[in-house]
């Protein structure tokens, strides 16, 4: 999946944005996958509820989006135990971070905060930090 597709990506975009200022007006609350999370697995949480259902829609909409006609990958080009290690990275960067690229990048930057504006900064110059260390220094 290296196409870029302006469509995709405005729709998948827009509801995003949606759902995220529909989960702020009507419940008060962030959409940041790592505190709804966390919030989840703490099973005597008394917003732990919706916080499943949330989960639940993420897992979903992965099953449901072929069927309205968009794609998905089907193949990894990356090992179990890398995919691991990156998905360990990625969660102590999120405790690093004191929350996710959703948190800070959808919702923290459409309330204007700071901190989330300078964090989503940080990830992205990480990310393409790690895009260009792997394609073009080790050659991935």
């Amino acid at each position: 999946m290296t196409e870029f597709t302006p469509i995709s990506a405005l729709i998948g975009g827009t509801l995003l944005g949606f759902g995220s200022l529909l989960l702020l007006l009507l419940n008060g609350r962030i959409a940041g996958i790592s505190g709804i999370l966390s919030g989840a697995l703490q099973f005597k949480h008394p917003n732990a509820k919706w916080r499943w259902a949330f989960i639940a829609g993420l897992i979903l909409s992965g099953f449901l989006a072929p069927a309205l006609g968009f794609t998905l990958p089907t193949h990894l080009d990356a090992s179990w135990t890398l995919t691991l290690i990156g998905g360990f990275l990625v969660g102590f960067g999120t405790y690093l971070g004191a929350g996710c690229t959703s948190g800070h990048g959808i919702c923290g930057i459409g309330r204007l905060s700071k901190r989330s504006i300078v964090a989503t900064l940080v990830f992205m110059f990480v990310a393409a930090m790690v895009v260009f260390i792997t394609r073009h220094v080790i050659g991935a």
